[in-house]
């Protein structure tokens, strides 16, 4: 089970991500309160604290997450796992689902959606890996896997898994290149 860190250290490394990976923000004061992404992933870190605390909480932290919902448009449901340092840009349209699990240092731009496929219960959601991004319009669907350091296209569709190191984009999302390089992919990895 991870270590519980301060809130209070988690919320400032959501500012300083905000900070450094958007080069139009000009200070932490300014991204603190001119930011929905960053508003949006702090109700959600209230929202699933309070959905991983007790059943009895689970209709408030619904309604915590509705009103950020209603607030910035970014709907994250309160059972999604978010790491540390993630960074939602022009977050309008954002829809992350409930069994959706979000590495570290993870951007998602406007219109991104971790959602599911089905109305079964159980995992339904992607899980995405660390310093993965996932470009604006893009639809991650059911529950894929995202390798660690790919990239997800603008309006790509993704329901197979994306290798880590890796660029998909496309509708369906396919495989294109590794990742810094302009070599393409080996077929056999190709979705």
């Amino acid at each position: 089970m991870p270590v519980r860190r301060p809130l209070l250290e988690v919320l400032r490394e959501d500012l300083e991500a905000a900070r450094r990976r958007d080069p139009a923000a000009r200070s932490l004061l300014e991204v603190a309160l001119t930011y929905p992404g960053v508003h949006a992933l702090w109700a959600h870190r209230l929202s699933h604290d309070m959905w991983v605390r007790s059943v009895a909480l689970r209709l408030p932290a619904r309604l915590v997450s509705q009103l950020a919902r209603a607030l910035t448009g970014v709907e994250i449901h309160p059972g999604a796992r978010i790491g540390a340092r993630a960074f939602i840009d022009h977050g309008m349209g954002v829809v992350v689902g409930e069994t959706a699990e979000v590495g570290e240092d993870v951007v998602l731009f406007h219109g991104a959606t971790l959602g599911g496929r089905s109305m079964s219960r159980g995992k339904r959601h992607p899980t995405v890996g660390d310093r993965v991004t996932i470009g604006a319009g893009a639809k991650v669907l059911g529950p894929v896997r995202i390798g660690d350091d790919a990239q997800i296209g603008a309006n790509a569709v993704v329901v197979k898994d994306v290798p880590a190191g890796t660029v998909a984009v496309g509708v369906p999302a396919r495989v294109r290149r590794v990742r810094g390089t302009d070599e393409d992919v080996d077929p056999a990895l190709l979705i």
